[in-house]
């Protein structure tokens, strides 16, 4: 059990380090982003920079423990709010030259993964009292 605490904790710093650089991706690459804004969404640009700034915050919550379960359901927002800029990829995969026309297809599981992993981190970190003398985590 103790090492599976040590890897969320790794894991959440990794998790929070990249919505970090990905925020911040977009105000040194906001024509990435732009490019793949579904049309019919408004403010392109305003969208771009507002998500840039959530994910920031959001990678800053969860290194923080004491902000951590809100930083993980903000993160879990997050994904579901930029979904439909990766359906809207995989829906138009011609336009876009990032990846292969599969790759987008691959990158809707993979929202759905990220937000599992987002969720790890709104569960609290329990020991129970009794593990110390349970074998298996001796292992």
């Amino acid at each position: 059990m103790r090492t599976l605490l040590i890897l969320k904790l790794v894991t959440v710093y990794v998790m929070g380090a990249f919505y970090i650089f990905v925020g911040v991706n977009h105000f040194i690459n906001p024509d990435f982003f732009l490019d793949i804004m579904p049309d019919y969404l408004p403010w392109h640009a305003a969208l771009v920079y507002i998500s840039g700034i959530a994910e920031i915050i959001c990678g800053v919550l969860l290194f923080i423990p004491r902000t951590r379960i809100l930083g993980a359901w903000l993160t879990i927002a997050l994904l579901i709010a930029v979904f439909p800029a990766n359906v809207h990829t995989a829906m138009n995969p011609e336009q876009f030259d990032f990846a292969p026309p599969n790759g987008h297809y691959i990158r809707l599981p993979i929202q759905g993964l990220l937000i599992l992993w987002a969720y790890w981190y709104t569960r609290p970190d329990t020991v129970r009292a009794d593990s110390a003398d349970d074998p298996a985590d001796a292992a």
